[in-house]
């Protein structure tokens, strides 16, 4: 019967989800590190936070870090995640060497940019689907203090949102904040964040939080009043053009681990996660766009995020391509999942895509209308006996099992 792996089950859709699931949380173990170089063998079933804990206070970070810690390094290879850094670092396959993959035959094999390449651009980015990656080989980057010094710069419409992107591009890490409710001359207003690593400092860690939502929040708590009014407030906290401010990386890369069981402010029926890429020659454009189709629907979004991404990659399925990407969060109604068909049109008229590391819904037809290189992925499944034997329910939803 096919099957998937599964690290910490902190996908957003169901790319890890299977009649059959194979758990990989117990390939744990840390097998070997160069202190001269930063090289980190490792089981795929390690999480970001271990590694954290482990490399932090010897001066070691992760080169490309997601917007949670509580990942696998195999749920982020298989979904080539990405973080504020793209721009410059591209997505995590980057600070990846070379990989273990058991294949659907029970062979083993190494693969990289050298050997078996195919097998390696295929596994990055491939959402499980091509054998279960058992091992990794890493490249952790060197710190000398757990501080990061954060400049906050506000943009009152996205277009000077989007210019500040462009004046700030040499800036290690950047990330906007963005009001997906305001509309008029204010559409897209913006907190822009950069980030640099301190160069001198300690290398302290931090206690986890114990801070909860206890509860699922009253469905009618959360509509569009409430959101523009946090919304509101949530911009007006930066007074001036620019407020800088020394923190700890924790909450600069991970705001929302700090906060167990987040997703509860979205009530019983929870939400959806929708984050798409547009390619940069026509992202003013579009995410005006879709960003007026939104406000005009009243569909509003605590957790508005926009990027700036660099180039595209040589892995088959990953997600960024040079431009803008935009992640929020959806409130689940009845009328929702049509909404997201609409906003589907519109990012396939500017060319871009979904990311399938959080997709939950999206048909097959968008799925290979935007992702061009899907039949050779397919092609080097058949070649490596994977095309049957590992599949998702969002493997099949897509036409690709």
């Amino acid at each position: 019967m096919p099957c998937i792996t599964q690290g910490m089950g902190r996908s957003y859709g169901d790319s890890a989800l299977a009649e059959h699931v194979i758990n990989t949380q117990q390939l744990d173990a840390l097998l070997a590190f160069n202190p001269a170089t930063g090289q980190l063998r490792c089981n795929a079933g390690v999480t970001l936070a271990e590694l954290l804990s482990v490399f932090v206070p010897k001066g070691w970070f992760l080169p490309i870090t997601p917007g949670t810690q509580f990942v696998t390094v195999g749920g982020a290879i298989a979904s080539d995640v990405h973080g504020k850094n793209h721009h410059h670092d591209g997505c995590f396959s980057e600070c990846v060497a070379s990989l273990e993959v058991l294949l659907a035959d029970g062979d083993t094999l190494t693969c990289s940019r050298s050997q078996h390449a195919e097998l390696f651009h295929s596994t990055c980015g491939g959402m499980g689907l091509t054998g279960i990656i058992l091992t990794a080989t890493l490249h952790l980057k060197p710190i000398q203090s757990t501080a990061i010094m954060q400049t906050t710069l506000k943009a009152r419409h996205l277009t000077e949102a989007l210019d500040l992107f462009a004046s700030q591009d040499q800036a290690t890490y950047s990330v906007a904040w963005i009001d997906c409710l305001a509309q008029g001359k204010s559409l897209g207003r913006s907190l822009l964040m950069l980030g640099e690593h301190e160069s001198g400092g300690t290398l302290h860690t931090v206690k986890s939080s114990n801070v909860s939502v206890p509860f699922d929040m009253p469905h009618l708590l959360l509509n569009r009043y409430s959101i523009r009014a946090f919304n509101t407030l949530y911009y007006a906290r930066i007074r001036g053009q620019s407020v800088q401010q020394r923190v700890h990386y924790q909450p600069f890369f991970y705001p929302l681990d700090r906060i167990q069981h987040w997703n509860r402010l979205y009530g019983r029926n929870g939400f959806v996660q929708y984050q798409l890429v547009l390619p940069q020659d026509a992202g003013k454009e579009g995410l005006h766009t879709i960003l007026r189709h939104i406000a005009a629907s009243g569909r509003g979004s605590f957790l508005a995020v926009l990027k700036a991404l660099g180039a595209e990659n040589n892995n088959l399925l990953s997600f960024p391509l040079k431009g803008y990407t935009l992640a929020l969060d959806f409130k689940l109604t009845p009328d929702l999942l049509p909404f997201l068909d609409e906003l589907d049109a519109r990012v396939l008229d500017f060319h871009g895509r979904i990311y399938l590391a959080k997709d939950a819904r999206m048909k097959a037809s968008v799925f290979k209308r935007s992702y061009p290189r899907w039949e050779m992925f397919q092609a080097i499944r058949a070649q490596y006996g994977s095309l049957g034997r590992f599949a998702s329910l969002q493997s099949r939803r897509l036409g690709l099992d």
